[in-house]
């Protein structure tokens, strides 16, 4: 596979709904997970979130941010957007949490505007630019051929980072959009790439791995929910997502087990494995996920996905915690608060039952991945 498939036309474009004061949220987001030959079964992971926001104010960690106004357009579809530029790292041990979280303008360039440097592109090209005096931009080349993510960084963990994006397989690397509207313009419009390959330079060294992309518009207040992807060494993919309501939706700080967090009631259940040994694709809507408290106060997860033909079990624990401690003001003055975890994971075990048979975590050479569990309700 040379070049990424799909549907990249949304890429580069905001607003595909009218925007809601409080509510509207935009981003690209990369996660990227590493080989490390020191600790083989997490490797190193790399999380990058360029944002905006529809709200004059908001808290996210220690950085106060008050977005100035709504996104601004030009004839050709530039943009030019109040923003964050958000990242963590993982060096395969200890969890550097935040290794850049600035608000600065953003320009999101597509590549057929006559500023585009060098060729212009019909192929969905373009890329997001924070106006830094580092590079700490991502993109896409304008024949889609590889995706670039740089990050230059004043951080005693990490200072440089120059990663490329290319594709792996047909079914991770074709773009693939998801869309719901509840009630007028409140709903989702998500753009993925569940998978792509990765080589780089981090700080001198080439580094190898894998990554997943998506570009997000959420309008709708967010509610708690557990999500976790996983990547595997012959190119086969899982994922699982249940957005819920417990009685975490109530918390509001950022401690990283809650005493209330017992029980949920699954609002959806979702879950998709792309099969490189039978060359198909499964989607689960029957999802559980339990987790229990390790003695580091991080989470284990157990999730079960199952439909008429396959049974996947999988537990797995998390090896370190990135948070993100979001306040805002609601219209009535009241704030409301959301904490959204990411965990570097490590299988602990697989199952997969098919017509043709079992398969086990001991097949594959790796797998790695990272889940997500949210607390609060942000509105």
């Amino acid at each position: 596979m040379e070049t990424f498939a799909g549907d990249f036309s949304t890429l580069w474009t905001l607003n595909q709904r009218p925007p809601i004061e409080h509510l509207t949220w935009d981003w690209w987001w990369w996660l990227v997970m590493l080989d490390d030959d020191e600790h083989p079964m997490a490797g190193k992971q790399l999380m990058v979130l360029w944002s905006t926001k529809e709200n004059d104010h908001v808290h996210i960690n220690d950085v106060e941010w008050k977005p100035k106004g709504t996104p601004g357009f030009d004839d050709q579809g530039a943009i030019q957007i109040d923003g964050m530029v958000c990242a963590w790292w993982f060096d395969g041990s200890v969890m550097h949490d935040e290794i850049i979280a600035k608000v600065c303008d953003m320009v999101v360039l597509p590549s057929n505007h006559a500023s585009w440097p060098g060729e212009e592109g019909q192929g969905g090209g373009g890329a997001v630019v924070p106006l830094l005096e580092g590079d700490c931009s991502m993109g896409m080349l304008p024949d889609r051929s590889q995706f670039w993510l740089n990050l230059d960084l004043a951080h005693e963990a990490v200072q440089s980072i120059q990663l490329k994006m290319t594709p792996w397989n047909p079914a991770m690397s074709t773009a693939r959009e998801a869309t719901a509207t509840y009630l007028g313009s409140l709903g989702y419009d998500i753009l993925r790439l569940h998978g792509t390959k990765v080589s780089g330079i981090i700080d001198g060294e080439e580094v190898n791995g894998t990554a997943y992309f998506q570009k997000v518009c959420v309008q709708a207040p967010s509610v708690p929910w557990y999500w976790g992807v996983l990547h595997f060494s012959d190119g086969s993919y899982l994922d699982w997502f249940l957005p819920h309501l417990s009685t975490t939706i109530l918390s509001r700080d950022h401690r990283e087990w809650k005493r209330r967090d017992v029980s949920h009631i699954a609002v959806s259940q979702g879950g998709l494995f792309h099969d490189a040994v039978h060359g198909r694709s499964e989607r689960f809507k029957r999802v559980r996920v339990e987790k229990d408290r390790q003695d580091n106060n991080l989470p284990r997860f157990h999730v079960k996905l199952k439909n008429g033909r396959t049974t996947i079990d999988v537990t797995v624990k998390a090896v370190a915690r990135a948070y993100w401690d979001f306040h805002q003001p609601t219209r009535g003055g009241i704030w409301s608060h959301l904490t959204y975890n990411e965990y570097p994971l490590e299988v602990e075990s697989l199952t997969i039952t098919d017509e043709h048979g079992v398969r086990r975590e001991a097949m594959y050479d790796w797998i790695r991945g990272n889940a997500e569990h949210s607390w609060g309700l942000l509105h």
